[in-house]
């Protein structure tokens, strides 16, 4: 018997921060047909609170070190403010959603990342995703909204990087549904050339990724957001998308598309 298919969206912060941007996408979001997942960071507005209260953001190649005041700060920004916030917006479209962390209903297990050159400090690793607790919140038709936050399963929250949250979501609901990843971002897709919008690689595979890194098309950010992506397919994601928030219709087809 097929699987069901299970849509797991994630947001990136330029269309959190933009609220007719977070709104058009909430619209397109509620109408994506069957089952769903969304994922979303806040990174930028948790350092502009962090401003606020004082606490200067320390990043290196990206990322966000986490300490325990930083931590503080993103739990009451992506788990309070940018959560409820898309939460009740959905609600407002009759989309029956339900706010989380990890750390609720034990969905995403995380483990503390080691030192190796850089300490990170409270930055989490996906162990374990709770697929069968979280498919009874699906099966209730409850529409799951996942903040970037995990935790150790000792009582202590996790920074997690949002696309690796999405990823590790999608595989480990493959062993119940057909799940496709949806990264949303300002660009319409991988592009051959970064000054120019229209470029884009509609589809890429484990071959073609080969020949673009070799071409050195694809090199800095993108790297590891690919990376990522073959990682899912290789363990059960049956398909990956990136673009704006357009691909979520059906009439759009401007976007990359990726498989093994």
């Amino acid at each position: 018997m097929p699987k069901e298919k299970l849509s797991i969206v994630k947001i990136g912060g330029n269309i959190i921060e933009d609220e007719t941007s977070l709104n058009d996408f909430l619209k397109l979001f509620s109408k994506l047909e069957g089952y769903k997942i969304l994922v979303h960071g806040g990174g930028k507005r948790a350092t502009s609170i962090a401003l606020k209260l004082g606490i200067q953001s320390n990043m290196v190649n990206g990322r966000r070190i986490t300490d325990a005041e930083t931590l503080e700060v993103i739990t009451m920004v992506y788990g309070g403010l940018v959560n409820k916030n898309i939460v009740a917006k959905l609600q407002a479209l009759n989309i029956d959603a339900i706010g989380l962390t990890g750390a609720d209903i034990n969905s995403i297990l995380s483990k503390k990342r080691p030192v190796k050159d850089v300490d990170f400090g409270f930055v989490g690793d996906v162990k374990k995703v709770a697929y069968q607790s979280i498919n009874k919140l699906i099966n209730a038709n409850f529409t799951p909204v996942f903040c970037a936050i995990t935790h150790d399963g000792n009582g202590q929250l996790l920074n997690t990087n949002a696309d690796t949250v999405t990823s590790q979501l999608a595989i480990g609901m493959s062993p119940i549904y057909e799940t496709s990843i949806y990264y949303c971002f300002e660009l319409n897709g991988v592009l051959k050339d970064i000054n120019d919008k229209n470029s884009v690689i509609k589809h890429i595979n484990s071959n073609t990724y080969n020949q673009l890194l070799e071409q050195g098309i694809i090199a800095d950010g993108m790297l590891p957001k690919l990376e990522n992506c073959f990682d899912a397919l290789k363990h059960g994601v049956q398909t990956i998308n990136m673009g704006n928030t357009n691909m979520l219709t059906q009439e759009n087809d401007n976007f990359t598309r990726i498989t093994l």
